[in-house]
């Protein structure tokens, strides 16, 4: 088992110590789950801090033996401002985290695809008006947080029989800084030129790519994610969605290889590791 490069108490007195600082402050929560402190905003992206799809998958032929320690109990996370969820797989809408963290923040806003209001509801047992829904193209504002939402691709781009995504990636504006959160996708047309609009303080993407034996829809693999990075103009580039299971999982050495090669910035965290933006 990996263990956090800090967690539990430790990682609850970095956040406390830290997130009203001037600067970005962003901690990795393992999979594609960020903790992102700006500007007196805490923001939380699609947490996954729970066993429950290994316990799900303990009797079949896809085990998901997890890989990394937990960071933190969901229940102890408290104080957010915000917290999404890009689509409706567990690892990215995991009730057995939610639900915990829901009850610990009784007033807190969650941002979901509009495409998936009432499973999300019945999945965390909910009131379907309760989530704040929103599809390709749209912005909400939530707080000092501004978000704007653009399709995600697993592995196509998927749409409800509204038309609406089910599938996001979110671009996060707060205290002037903004990020783009991919979720789970792999490269479409059209992709970078759109992105490039937001210019990108920080891109975080996904490397575990895509393999049939997994079966399991697939992603960006590390070449892929630098160089859409580079494409897109990040100012810098953070490797998520490995190191969770085994089945499904990938080393970040050819994201770093292409990142170096391409001249683009990037940084690998370990679990419950912090990084601080101090400038723009």
């Amino acid at each position: 088992m990996i263990e956090p490069f800090q967690s539990d108490n430790v990682f609850l007195a970095d956040v406390a110590a830290t997130a009203s600082r001037p600067g970005l402050h962003l901690w990795w929560l393992g999979q594609s789950g960020f903790l992102i402190a700006c500007d007196g905003a805490r923001l939380l992206i699609d947490p996954y801090l729970s066993e429950s799809l290994t316990h799900k998958y303990a009797s079949t032929d896809k085990l998901h033996v997890r890989m990394t320690r937990r960071v933190v109990d969901p229940r102890r996370l408290v104080g957010l401002s915000l917290v999404t969820s890009s689509h409706n797989h567990t690892d990215h809408l995991d009730a057995d985290t939610l639900r915990p963290l829901l009850d610990a923040n009784p007033n807190l806003p969650i941002l979901i695809p509009e495409a998936n209001r009432a499973f999300v509801a019945q999945r965390l047992g909910i009131d379907p008006s309760r989530p704040i829904g929103i599809d390709d193209g749209q912005r909400r504002q939530v707080g000092r947080i501004e978000i704007t939402a653009v399709p995600a691709a697993h592995q196509t781009i998927e749409r409800d029989e509204a038309g609406r995504c089910r599938f996001l990636g979110y671009v996060f504006r707060l205290g002037g800084w903004s990020i783009y959160h991919s979720g789970d996708t792999v490269l479409y047309d059209g992709m970078a030129e759109r992105l490039r609009e937001f210019s990108l303080d920080v891109a975080l993407l996904p490397i575990n790519g895509r393999s049939p034996e997994r079966r399991v829809a697939g992603n960006l693999d590390g070449s892929e994610a630098a160089s859409l990075a580079q494409e897109i103009r990040a100012r810098l580039a953070i490797p998520c969605h490995y190191d969770m299971f085994e089945f499904n999982t990938a080393s970040p050495d050819a994201f770093v290889s292409e990142c170096e090669r391409l001249g683009q910035q990037f940084r690998v965290l370990r679990a419950g590791e912090r990084l601080t933006l101090e400038n723009h």
